[in-house]
């Protein structure tokens, strides 16, 4: 192990003892020192709010917080700040993207989305279908829970408005080929959001190079806080959106008739914004953005490997997902047959290895693999060989405990 990997988890305090395998960072990644104190910094030296500050707190807070604005900026491989929008989360930030697009939509208009979506990047979209009388279509999921990019050409037909897509999916790990989408979404005039929520956490994500137009992710999954998130879109695209909400802070004059409103993205973050969140949130990619990703890769890579070969192995175990490396992240579904998946992860809990069970807020995709939950681990940037084997061997006791009782 390089020395570099070696030292990772050693800046995670939640980590350093050794008292948790963490293999949930899909749903949540813990944070490193370098964020933590970052939080600290500000509440306890440098707390303020970010308008209309006279003093040197608030120009502090100010300051602080549209250099994370930036930070978000490099970590996407853009040059505009003003086309980042902080929102509470990333499903703050699809559920905006979708009350201003929407606006713009007129009935019979058609969106379309992906069986393999998070409940955040179908619902909204479904509520504003009712409301407005669009039409949305699915992009299917092949057997190996990628999407069927072989139906694009019927689905996204003329009146396409928009095509609304997961980058990584949270069940499969499978990162979806954004080059076909993007082209058939330009050839018909629509727009594509991506949702980068399961992506983001693996590394820099280059979005001139996607050709995208609107990207939503979350801070928590990506080694930030909670209670942060980022939609990114094209300025052209941002121009266009009336407010998402009203308030203070995003106009630009009120009377009592009327209020105009400023510039994106001020214009979409009414009220007081999650200041020492988005400040951390900007930490973290920072941290990300100094780690060797050639080398983080190819470690996520040999224990991806390591996790399906070693589920491959265990009777009744059955993965879900991509079998090959290939546009693939480290999250890891399965089924044990016989073992109810919430029993399972309580078990796994037992022996200190913390994973996911459930529906996963993806209940078409369940449907569309044939399955009504699933058992998930999930790497991060500080997984070691020593967590998947401590999986692996806790995973095979309870099997070995089951088919001795039964």
């Amino acid at each position: 192990m390089s020395k570099e990997l070696a030292s990772i988890k050693g800046q995670f305090p939640s980590l350093r003892d050794g008292g948790v395998v963490y293999l949930d960072t899909a749903a949540t990644a813990q944070m490193p020192d370098r964020v933590l104190d970052r939080l600290v910094g500000f509440e306890t030296s440098g707390r303020g709010n970010v308008h209309d500050g006279g003093h040197r707190l608030a120009q502090r807070a100010f300051d602080q917080y549209e250099a994370a604005r930036g930070s978000v900026a490099r970590f996407l491989g853009v040059c505009a700040n003003d086309e980042i929008v902080f929102s509470y989360g990333a499903t703050g930030a699809i559920n905006l993207a979708c009350f201003t697009l929407g606006r713009l939509f007129v009935p019979g208009d058609e969106i379309v989305l992906s069986v393999l979506e998070h409940h955040s990047n179908i619902v909204p979209w479904q509520r504003l279908a009712q409301e407005r009388g669009l039409v949305l279509r699915f992009i299917p999921a092949t057997p190996k829970g990628r999407l069927d990019l072989s139906f694009l050409g019927d689905l996204v037909t003329p009146r396409c408005r928009l095509v609304a897509v997961t980058h990584c999916s949270n069940v499969t790990g499978a990162v979806t080929q954004l080059a076909p989408i993007v082209s058939a979404a330009r050839a018909v005039g629509a727009l594509v959001l991506v949702d980068g929520a399961q992506r983001v956490p693996h590394g820099p994500v280059d979005i001139p190079a996607l050709g995208v137009d609107l990207y939503a992710f979350s801070g928590h999954k990506a080694y930030g806080p909670t209670g942060i998130g980022v939609l990114w879109a094209r300025r052209e695209v941002l121009a266009g959106l009336e407010p998402f909400m009203s308030g203070g802070q995003m106009i630009e004059n009120v009377t009592l008739e009327n209020a105009t409103f400023l510039p994106p993205p001020q214009r979409f973050e009414a009220g007081t914004p999650p200041i020492a969140q988005a400040i951390g949130l900007g930490a973290a990619l920072d941290w990300m953005l100094g780690l060797d990703w050639s080398v983080q890769r190819e470690r996520e890579a040999e224990l991806t490997e390591a996790l399906l070969d070693g589920l491959d192995r265990l009777p009744g175990v059955r993965p879900i997902g991509p079998r090959t490396l290939v546009l693939r992240q480290g999250v890891v579904s399965f089924t044990a047959e016989g073992i109810c998946d919430e029993t399972l992860c309580r078990e796994l809990d037992r022996r200190g290895v913390a994973v996911r069970s459930g529906h996963l807020c993806a209940q078409p995709a369940m449907s569309a693999l044939g399955v009504a939950s699933v058992t998930r681990a999930s790497l991060g940037c500080y997984s070691e060989a020593a967590d998947v084997e401590a999986f692996l061997n806790a995973l095979s006791e309870i099997i070995r405990e089951r088919g001795r009782r039964a």
